[in-house]
């Protein structure tokens, strides 16, 4: 397990002409998933990623946490080589993937009983760990749920509790991948706003992956468009929208004017696959 030291440049996330090919006989044969990845990410930015499906985000993402090493090119995070997994992150899903046996309250300290240096002090330390839980989920409104067990929390609920989980060992960054994808409209924006705010307080760095466009332009602080496979970044967008950010922000013509510009961008992308913009 890889884990950083305090970033001694500008860039917290800094990808540096990175490609990959899943395997040998891919890359001999010059198939990449993903191709000429250059990205620098600030301390406690917060960028979205969109794109057609199957354009490599999710792969990205693996290459992000170092579930993945490049074919090709290097990357850094907060200031250190990625050589393997990365402690200093959280994830979260579109599936909650909580444990049914488990309560909400003990999925959420699943992370604090398996990575170090939090592990070897479970046990010594496992009340303090749980008011921290508590404490975390009521942040999110599960307040009087932390009980619970999986089977017994709605969708939007669930989805709370995977993002605590992701927190509990207050990671440097989050990934996020199509996070929100399941719900239902109301309970995504409601998850918007709970994000929001646990990210204005925190400033850890979050990557989104997501199909919303609304979503990412609500949340980010920029968002990239990847092309069609092999992905590569092909328009950088700067949300310059004042924060924080209400509802009522979704609605104005500001805002529709970004969500359409990124929606022409990944159609011209779906028809030709040609680089829009750099």
């Amino acid at each position: 397990m890889t884990n950083a030291s305090p970033n001694p440049t500008p860039w917290f996330v800094d990808f540096q002409d990175v490609w990959l090919a899943y395997n040998e006989e891919l890359l001999q044969q010059n198939h990449f998933a993903v191709e000429a990845i250059d990205l620098k990410v600030r301390q406690g930015e917060f960028i979205a990623i969109v794109g057609p499906s199957g354009c490599g985000k999710s792969t990205f993402m693996k290459l992000t946490t170092g579930l993945k090493m490049p074919s090709m090119g290097k990357i850094l995070i907060d200031g250190q080589p990625v050589t393997g997994p990365l402690k200093i992150s959280g994830m979260a899903f579109q599936a909650p993937s909580l444990l049914p046996w488990r309560t909400t309250v003990d999925n959420v300290l699943l992370p604090l009983e398996i990575v170090e240096p939090y592990r070897s002090s479970f046990k010594a330390k496992r009340k303090e760990y749980v008011e921290r839980a508590r404490h975390l989920l009521q942040k999110v409104g599960l307040g009087g749920y932390e009980d619970k067990f999986p089977w017994q929390l709605s969708g939007g609920m669930q989805q709370r509790a995977s993002i605590c989980r992701a927190l509990i060992h207050e990671p440097k960054m989050l990934l996020l991948d199509e996070p929100f994808g399941a719900l239902d409209a109301f309970t995504r924006e409601e998850l918007w706003c709970i994000l929001r705010d646990l990210w204005t307080e925190q400033r850890f760095n979050v990557i989104l992956v997501t199909h919303d466009l609304r979503e990412s332009v609500f949340l980010a602080d920029t968002v990239y468009v990847m092309s069609k496979s092999p992905g590569r970044f092909v328009v950088k967008r700067d949300i310059e929208l004042a924060r924080p950010r209400d509802l009522e922000v979704t609605y104005t013509k500001e805002f529709s004017d970004i969500v359409h510009e990124l929606r022409g961008h990944i159609g011209a992308i779906r028809q030709t696959g040609a680089v829009v913009s750099a």
